[in-house]
């Protein structure tokens, strides 16, 4: 018999891909929406799909998952992102796993992305194993910058098929996010008391490139491979001249 499980996403305007990444946990024994109070129809949305939707301003990862998982009941959490979706072959794997009672915290799943014109291969995109799939209180939430990360508290194993996902619309919402991820980045640099400046950030974002398009065979992935790396390089500079920025321009 298959162990309880609830499909754990959290949300703000997430309108554009969120049906479809319900519809993937339908066979969920819960479907939990905690929404960051959004404005356009994601809780409609995460309704009709019958998700149970809780509303609460976003105060970091950390904490909204916490949150979250406080109102989870059932033995196993599937954590999705809104912008994912599972594949067939994920989905009857992990319907299989559940349904054996293994004794382990959880299983990690390859995750593959779109970006520009491809599911990216390389690049240090793929196969991209997250832990998304753990026996509720099994997991320690972490986060670095805007990035958050679950930590398994036992014995996993690595299952077959792909979340599929698709993080951005165009390079306008990617130049967005790239502001916002080096905003937190840097606020987190300040914080472990990281140095920046020119020179620092240079160095820092010419090895992310390398590192991308050379070292992660980013090339590899042709257009999208570039792209992907100068963007790299460009979220990187950012991060790390930022964190000398000590007040708004103009202030005296």
């Amino acid at each position: 018999m298959r162990e309880s499980v609830t499909g754990l996403v959290l949300t703000f305007n997430g309108e554009r891909l969120l049906e479809k990444c319900l519809k993937s946990l339908d066979f969920c024994d819960q479907l939990l929406v905690v929404d960051s109070e959004s404005t356009d129809r994601t809780r409609e949305i995460a309704e009709a799909c019958g998700a149970h939707v809780l509303v609460r301003p976003w105060p970091g990862p950390v904490d909204q998952f916490k949150f979250a998982l406080q109102h989870v009941k059932t033995t196993w959490v599937i954590s999705l992102d809104q912008d994912e979706y599972l594949t067939d072959e994920l989905s009857d794997s992990i319907k299989n796993r559940l349904g054996k009672s293994e004794h382990v915290a959880g299983y990690y799943v390859p995750r593959s992305s779109f970006y520009f014109n491809r599911f990216m291969k390389h690049s240090g995109w793929y196969p991209d194993y997250l832990f998304r799939i753990f026996r509720h209180g099994k997991v320690e939430i972490t986060a670095s910058g805007a990035h958050y990360h679950f930590k398994p508290r036992g014995e996993t194993i690595k299952l077959t098929g792909d979340i599929l996902h698709y993080p951005y619309e165009n390079f306008r919402q990617h130049m967005e996010k790239i502001n916002y991820y080096a905003e937190e980045g840097a606020k987190s640099l300040r914080d472990k008391g990281k140095k920046g400046g020119l020179t620092i950030a240079l160095l820092h974002a010419q090895m992310r490139f390398i590192k991308l398009y050379l070292l992660k065979l980013g090339f590899l992935d042709g257009k999208a491979g570039f792209y992907n790396a100068m963007a790299g390089f460009y979220y990187t500079f950012q991060k790390y001249i930022r964190v000398e920025e000590t007040h708004n321009w103009g202030e005296k």
